[in-house]
Formats: structure tokens, sequence, C-alpha cells
């Protein structure tokens, strides 16, 4: 059966528009919830007998009004605490009130002050848009024999656009859940970014390499014909891939522990987000950039 997707090209572009309106609203009015590898504060790393529970960890710390702060357990007994800058008296007070719980050891005691934060700021911002161009630069040596109807250089382009489409809803996601859920933006939050543009640029291979495929084959075919038939041929490899790979992020999410919770939660946004527009947004932009290009 040969389902008629690209029958819906008005559809994807109206969903995809709305998704893209909400995550930038959400983006400017939420903001998101920097961690302190990016605005800066103080990151105390202890080493329990008997490691307790975040809950417990947060319990007996809330008296201390640290503000918003991060507890990521390490090893098999060591805790690592990510709070606003703190001064001396506060940061004896803290070791005084997770020795309440269990025997604790201080590891390590730093400050991240403004500089670095804003070195490292500008440095995730490089480090994501080097990773789009050299996707792009990728896609377009790969399908560098594709001419007609459609360039190489044209699908390195739709993949950068679809591939901020996914980055820019999965960060709208974030920002919600900073305001509502206080998820912070860290670092592990970066690397499950980079991850969703290299997870999300091998789906948008498949289908563009069965395209390319078809284009081979058959040279004078309808290009709208033929972009269909390839989208319902790569359709279910595309979803099984993705469908295991949500099924081990699920787990992660209810079973990893609160270090892993909110990093898989991202994979998982950027992965449906990224299938999504492999599928039907990557191949709409194709046909009407082959449309116009026509025209011309």
């Amino acid at each position: 059966m040969n389902i008629p997707f690209l029958k819906f090209i008005k559809v994807y572009y109206i969903l995809s528009a709305l998704l893209l309106v909400a995550a930038m609203f959400f983006i400017f009015y939420y903001n998101l919830n920097l961690g302190i590898d990016f605005v800066g504060g103080s990151i105390l790393e202890v080493q329990f007998e008997n490691r307790p529970q975040n809950s417990l960890i947060k319990e007996k710390l809330a008296s201390l009004d640290l503000g918003d702060y991060s507890i990521q357990p390490t090893g098999e007994k060591e805790v690592i605490l990510k709070m606003r800058e703190v001064n001396n008296e506060l940061h004896q007070n803290i070791i005084s009130k997770l020795n309440e719980i269990s025997p604790v050891k201080e590891s390590g005691f730093e400050a991240v002050g403004p500089v670095i934060s804003t070195e490292l700021r500008e440095k995730t911002i490089i480090l994501v848009i080097v990773a789009l161009i050299a996707m792009l630069v990728y896609i377009a040596i790969s399908f560098r024999k594709v001419s007609r109807p459609v360039s190489g250089f044209t699908l390195g382009v739709v993949s950068i656009i679809t591939l901020a489409f996914d980055v820019i809803i999965t960060i709208g996601f974030l920002a919600v859940m900073g305001k509502f859920y206080n998820v912070q933006f860290s670092i592990p939050i970066v690397t499950a970014l980079l991850t969703i543009i290299g997870y999300t640029i091998n789906d948008k291979v498949i289908v563009f390499d069965r395209i390319r495929e078809n284009i081979m084959r058959h040279k004078h075919d309808d290009f709208k014909e033929l972009a269909n038939n390839s989208l319902n041929e790569t359709l279910i490899r595309s979803l099984s891939t993705g469908l295991c790979t949500l099924i081990v992020l699920f787990s992660l999410v209810f079973w990893g522990g609160e270090t892993l919770k909110y990093f898989s939660l991202t994979l998982v946004t950027g992965i449906i987000v990224g299938t999504y527009s492999s599928l039907f947004i990557a191949p709409s932009l194709l046909l009407f950039w082959q449309e116009r290009s026509f025209k011309k």
C-alpha cells in the first residue's frame, strides 16, 4: 500500500509553523533556566559513608535558602551539588547539614565565575553552529553526484533547516520544563542536543539516500511521486529505529535516576521531533524547492 504522504504538505507546514511559533514564544517568554555552568556559582563535591536519596538531601538543606540548585550523584557514594555562589559560612553550614544525614567527606569545592560561564555560553553556541555547518558539508559531499532534479547542496540546506527545527523545538520544551519543573540548561543538556543533531541527521540521510537511489533508477518520473515512494519505502525503518531508541530512553527516564532523567527526556523529545521532520518536513521542503526551481 502506497500512502500519499506528500498530499498533506500544507498540514505539515501548518503544524510545523505552530510548533515553531510556540517554541520561540516559550524560549523568549520563559527564558532558559540556565545552570551554573552558564551563569556562574559554586560546585561542592562530597562523599557519603552511606549515600542518601536526593529527596532527603533537599529536605535537609531546605532551611539554608540555597535557591535553585542541582544534586548529581556520581560513582557509588559521591554527590555533586551545583548552586549559586556561596560564602565560606554557608559552605560550612551545608557540610554540617549533610553530616546530619550520614558522615560526609568533602572532595572538592570551587567557584565558577561569570567570565568562565560567559565564555562557556559562547563556546556552546559556536559548537552547535559548527556542528550544523559540518552536517551541511557532509550531506553536500555525500550526495554530490545528484544534480537533478535536486542537488546535493539542496539536500544539505534542507537538512540544516530541519535540524535547526529539531533543536529549536527541543529548546522550547526545555524552556517550559525549566519554568514549571526547574530543569536547568546545563552541559549534559547541551550534550543531549548535539546527540540529537547526530541522531536525526542519520534519519534524514536514510530518506535522502532512498530518494537519490530512486532518482538514479527512474530519472524521468514525476519528482513528487518519486519522493512519496521513497518516503513509503523508508517509513517502517525510520519508525522502528526511533521506537527501539525511545524504549531505551523511556527506561532511563523512569528508572535511570535523577542524573539521567532530564538528559534522557531531552533526547526523547529531540528524537520524536527529528523523526517527524525527517519523514514529513524534509521531503516536503525538497518538493517545494524542486517546484520553485522548475518554474524558474
